[in-house]
């Protein structure tokens, strides 16, 4: 098993909240690292946006690599990427994007069990997206490599209806599958965060939306890792168009200087 595997595995194990910042490019990543972050995720809506492509898998697979490439070369720190759908059709297209960054370095994946058809994002049937998670661990078991599987279960970000009971089947299900770790993004409620860490021995990961609580609260949940997502790269490039706004409105480069 790879050193950046088990360092990054063991964040998940600690008796603390562990905090993912998200990069989307190599100088993101530097500056995660220069703050001390002891690993960094990548945003796939982030990278995507600052390529000029929609999320959702509108870039190439081979754009997002050479991303991932100049992040791995230039940080120390475990690096997880965030993987959508997987970027194949099919099992073995994604299991082979996956050994790929497994044999890069790369210490951990997210991957979503939504997909979209016709622009419409639904969730995919439970059991045969764990059947798709069981998939990728054998066959990187067969090639001696290791990833940090961490299922995004997308039934908060998607209001489905009675999202805490479907949530925990799911949650169920993916455990048995032998994935490291559950994501759940746009959860927020106190009740249904602790009803999820509750109902599973996986790590809890949550992302940074409104309403998020604080991390004290979050730590006593039990959850084990939170992520900033987009955002940060949202606000960067807001700041970023507001002062390119003010050079124009003062005829001069004072906002900037």
């Amino acid at each position: 098993m790879s050193s950046n595997f088990e360092q990054f595995k063991k964040l998940h194990q600690a008796n603390h909240l562990f905090v993912l910042p998200n990069a989307w490019d190599a100088r993101s990543a530097q500056l995660f690292q220069e703050n001390a972050f002891p690993a960094i995720g990548t945003s796939s809506a982030a990278v995507a946006a600052s390529l000029g492509y929609e999320d959702g898998e509108g870039m190439l697979f081979s754009d997002y690599l050479l991303i991932i490439k100049r992040i791995l070369a230039s940080v120390h720190v475990p690096v997880t990427v965030d993987m959508e759908m997987g970027y194949g059709k099919t099992n073995e297209q994604i299991f082979a994007n996956m050994q790929q960054l497994a044999e890069l370095g790369v210490a951990g994946v997210n991957i979503e069990d939504s997909e979209i058809i016709q622009s419409k994002r639904s969730l995919k049937k439970a059991a045969a997206f764990a059947k798709t998670i069981e998939f990728i661990k054998d066959g990187l078991s067969a090639k001696n490599l290791s990833l940090f599987i961490n299922v995004r279960c997308d039934t908060y970000i998607l209001h489905v209806k009675d999202a805490p009971k479907e949530t925990i089947s799911r949650l169920k299900m993916y455990e048995a599958t032998g994935a490291d770790g559950v994501f759940l993004p746009c959860i927020s409620r106190e009740e249904d965060i602790n009803e999820a860490v509750s109902n599973t021995q996986l790590p809890i990961n949550v992302m940074c939306i409104p309403g998020l609580p604080d991390f004290d609260t979050l730590n006593k949940l039990g959850v084990k890792r939170a992520s900033m997502g987009p955002f940060l790269f949202n606000k960067t490039y807001k700041k970023a168009g507001e002062l390119s706004q003010k050079v124009i409105e003062k005829a001069n480069f004072s906002s900037i200087l």
